[in-house]
């Protein structure tokens, strides 16, 4: 073994931790743009605003409040605002219409259809295999990863199948923590 470099197949594990985690935040963001029975500014925060020939996310154009379960409230830091926020809203497909008065602007969201209901379910549950695909995208590379590195004589055999158990270990723990943020939204959903 001498001159030969040893890998630790931990650290090739530990590489892809930062990038499941990336793939969970990104189901988390995604997740709370589906509305369910009650209004969340997560809705609507991201929503592209064109303002002076520019585009903005709305949440650095106004102030988002929800002073009823099912209403958000807009308040411009500016009323020259007003104008875009409004025509960006009309094209966000949320289901309700944006009324301005004096210089908020107020949504009523209106009740869920069951239509609706299940269509969010079937988009949630789209989301979630997405994501699992993605983890299983980055299981696959830190396994071949750790095969190239057992051929070359960098990691023993016993490390290698430790490796892989380890690295299903975690691949189980982050779906696992997909399968809950999405049963969690398909909850709040059908309620």
């Amino acid at each position: 073994m001498i001159g030969k470099e040893i890998v630790n197949y931990k650290e090739i594990i530990e590489k892809i931790k930062p990038e499941l985690d990336k793939v969970l935040s990104f189901f988390e963001k995604e997740l709370a743009k589906f509305r369910s029975s009650r209004a969340s500014p997560s809705l609507i925060e991201d929503v592209s605003v064109e303002c002076f020939g520019q585009k903005f996310p709305l949440r650095q154009l106004a102030a988002i409040s929800i002073p009823e379960p099912r209403q958000l409230l807009i308040q411009p830091w500016d009323k020259s605002y007003i104008e875009g926020i409004v025509k960006a809203l009309e094209k966000t497909g949320i289901g309700a219409n944006p009324i301005v008065e004096k210089e908020v602007i107020r949504i009523n969201l209106p009740a869920l259809t069951e239509e609706y209901r299940k269509e969010l379910l079937r988009i949630i549950s789209q989301k979630q295999e997405e994501a699992k695909k993605i983890i299983r995208k980055w299981r696959d590379e830190a396994w071949a990863e750790i095969q190239k590195n057992f051929r070359e004589g960098k990691i023993r055999e016993d490390d290698k199948f430790r490796g892989k158990d380890e690295l299903q270990e975690l691949v189980d723990e982050y779906n696992e923590k997909i399968e809950e943020m999405g049963e969690r939204k398909k909850k709040e959903i059908s309620e």
